[in-house]
């Protein structure tokens, strides 16, 4: 496995706990360290997109509401929700670090990985609309 896709893994683990626990962001990630000791730079870029996340949540939120029609965030499932914010992060947030299409890509395997049998294909959904929506207003 790579060490960006286990990046992403321990970040959306990260985020996972937030939601679940009402921990901060600093508790989730010191946990992470501590589990994971053994490759810093894995640890700094989970640690950069949980903060991307959070930094930017009602951004990310409002870029998912517009994409999910009919879907509230509070009525996703907890790992399809926290999959499409690290999904969203990396495309407006760090756009410079992560390419579209790795983003959208990395959000399906997790998807795959961790979600239902279809939370890949809603997953996909939302990102490419949101993307194709980033598109449209650059041009």
């Amino acid at each position: 496995m790579g060490s960006r896709r286990k990046s992403r893994e321990l970040a959306l683990q990260a985020l996972y706990q937030v939601d679940i626990t009402g921990d901060p962001a600093e508790k989730a990630l010191y946990d992470l360290k501590q589990r994971n000791p053994e490759d810093q730079e894995v640890i700094d870029f989970s640690g950069i997109l949980v903060q991307a996340v959070l930094d930017n949540m009602v951004q990310i939120d409002d870029a998912i509401m517009k994409a999910a029609e009919n879907w509230a965030i509070n009525r996703m499932a907890l790992i399809d929700r926290n999959i499409i914010r690290l999904g969203v992060a990396q495309l407006l947030v760090l756009q410079e670090q992560v390419p579209p299409k790795v983003a959208i890509d990395e959000s399906i395997e997790l998807a795959k990985k961790f979600g239902d049998e279809e939370s890949s294909r809603f997953i996909n959904g939302v990102l490419d609309k949101i993307f194709k929506d980033m598109v449209k207003k650059e041009n």
